[in-house]
Formats: C-alpha cells, structure tokens, sequence
C-alpha cells in the first residue's frame, strides 16, 4: 500500500486532555559515573497508561521534543525522557573514557527506565499505579533511533562481520525510529567509519513491529548516499512494517526536536502536525489491536495536488 499524506486536519484523533510534566526524576545508575535524570510526562487524569520510552538525538536532553512529547501525553500517553551522556546539558569531556561507549550507556538508561517504573510513579504525584505495564513503546529520533532500534532487535555488526550482541528488550512491544541512520560499511563517510564505529547495523534481526519514519531531503554528512539511507530500518528489517517518507522534508522532520529551535532548517507546523498524528494512530492501534486509530489515519491520506508526504506498508 502507497498514499500520500494531505493535511494533519485530515488525520482524526482523540480530544486532548491536560499534561502533567515533572523533571528530574532522578535514578540511582552505578557504574554510569552519575545518577540518571527522566522527565515524566502523563495525562493529569486517567488508568492504565501505556507508556512511551523517548531516546533524543546528539546533544539534546529530556528537555527536548516538546511538540511530540506534549501531543502524545495530551492524547493518552505516559512519555520518559532520559538525558543521556552525550547530553550538551552535562558537558562530557571526548577524552572522558566513557565516551566511546555511549551508545551502550544510552540502551542501558532506557532498560534502567524500564527497570524503575515503580520508582518512577511513586516519584510524580498523582501518578501511582497509573502506568500499564504491559504496553510499552520505544521511540527515538537520529541517534536516539540508533538508541531505540537496539532495544528492537537490532545490533551493531561486530569486526569478525558476525551479528554483534542481542541488546534487545521483550518488554518493548513496538517501535517508531525517527530519522534512522542506516548500514554503515561503504555507505559511511571515513570520517563517520573512523570515529563511530556503532554506526554498522544489522536489521536482520529487528523483529519488533516498527514505524519508520525519513525526510526525503535528509542527506547525512556521514553517510555517502542520499535520503534514502535513512530507510534502512524499514527495507533490511522483518519488523519495520511502515515506512513515512515525509516530503521535503530534512533531519528535524519539520520541527521535532523543539519549538522554536534554530538547529530546524526545514521549520513546518504543519509536517510536525501531520507526524504527531500519525505517530500516535500507530502507537495506539498496535499497542491496542482492538483500536483502529492506524486504519482511520490511513483512510484519511487523500490524493491531493501537493501532498506532504507517503505512507507505505510491506
């Protein structure tokens, strides 16, 4: 299946509701050499809570992402943001001897999250007993999507050329990857092949079900081919189900990583409108088979004279 994608007033979802937002939440990391700070974001009211696990890009932190983080908790989800290491926020030294580890502190902050939601309610008033931990979705945006396809299945190809370690977490049910960088060997840069050797995927063993989501003008400097790069997770994995290309699209997708943000250079409300939709319809219905939020957004993709985009299935 192939539609485009019109306007976001085109894609139906659910009445907002008010956000309750509190940061840090700060948990015990030892051996991380310090403790890691969470941003919790819920609906004020509201049970059983799926829970949404955001990985940000280089450089951000749980401060970031607010226009998709507020629209997911204003409609129904419970979203952590860890700040990882490589957080501008803490200001890690390149000779710091973590450094070339990061990419494995970050998988480890995310199943460190998962590993304390009982922390994590008890330490947000009002949020106690809220959560369903039975629905739980990854999400994470360039290297945050790097971050967030290890916890699907994917893995960092090992010098032998073997598969590299299962970093994979059965308590993720589903996944979004936000700009995703993909395979390494010939398609890097020397300069990327040289100085970021976790950048070597594997999908193959992706299984878990994915929506990925690319802009059809990111051209990475790090990588020798074109936008099509960033559509990797879904051509070389068994999961990655749904592919949105977001036309005209550059690295922040239109806007994602903050209002107002200069790092945007393809600044688009209503591409960022269109995504917070989409996203959402499809965290829902394959977190809740019985809501067809997915297939409603779906049927709402009309043919249109200038359309914003496309939306693809295996």
């Amino acid at each position: 299946m192939s539609k485009p994608i019109t306007s976001a007033l085109n894609l139906p979802v659910s009445a907002p509701t008010p956000v309750v937002s509190v940061s840090p939440v700060v948990l015990s990391a030892p051996g991380r050499g310090e403790d890691l700070q969470v941003r919790v974001s819920a609906p004020a009211t509201g049970r059983q809570l799926p829970i949404i696990v955001f990985a940000h890009g280089f450089g951000s932190s749980s401060d970031g992402y607010a226009p998709l983080v507020n629209f997911w908790a204003a409609h129904g989800f419970a979203v952590i943001q860890p700040t990882f290491l490589d957080s501008r926020a803490l200001g890690l030294s390149p000779e710091d001897p973590r450094t070339p580890s990061i990419w494995r502190f970050r998988v480890e902050d995310m199943k460190r999250i998962l590993d304390s939601l009982g922390l994590i309610e008890a330490s947000v008033p009002g949020l106690g007993g809220r959560f369903d931990r039975s629905r739980i979705a990854a999400a994470g945006h360039s290297y945050g999507a790097q971050t967030t396809g290890m916890l699907l299945g994917a893995r960092v190809v090992a010098p032998d050329g073997s598969s590299g370690e299962d970093m994979s977490d059965p308590r993720i049910k589903v996944g979004v990857l936000l700009s995703a960088t993909g395979r390494g060997g010939e398609a890097l840069t020397p300069f990327a092949a040289e100085h970021f050797p976790f950048m070597n995927p594997s999908f193959a063993e992706m299984t878990t079900p994915t929506l990925v989501v690319a802009g059809d003008k990111d051209k990475s400097p790090l990588s020798v081919r074109g936008p099509d790069w960033f559509t990797d997770a879904y051509t070389l994995s068994p999961g990655g189900e749904w592919l949105v290309t977001l036309f005209r699209a550059e690295h922040m997708l239109g806007g994602i990583s903050g209002y107002l943000v200069t790092e945007t250079t393809d600044e688009n409300p209503e591409r960022v409108a269109v995504l917070q939709r989409l996203t959402w319809a499809y965290l829902r219905s394959a977190l809740y088979p019985e809501d067809r939020a997915w297939d409603a957004a779906c049927a709402a993709l009309q043919e249109s004279s200038n359309p914003l985009g496309r939306v693809r299935c295996k």
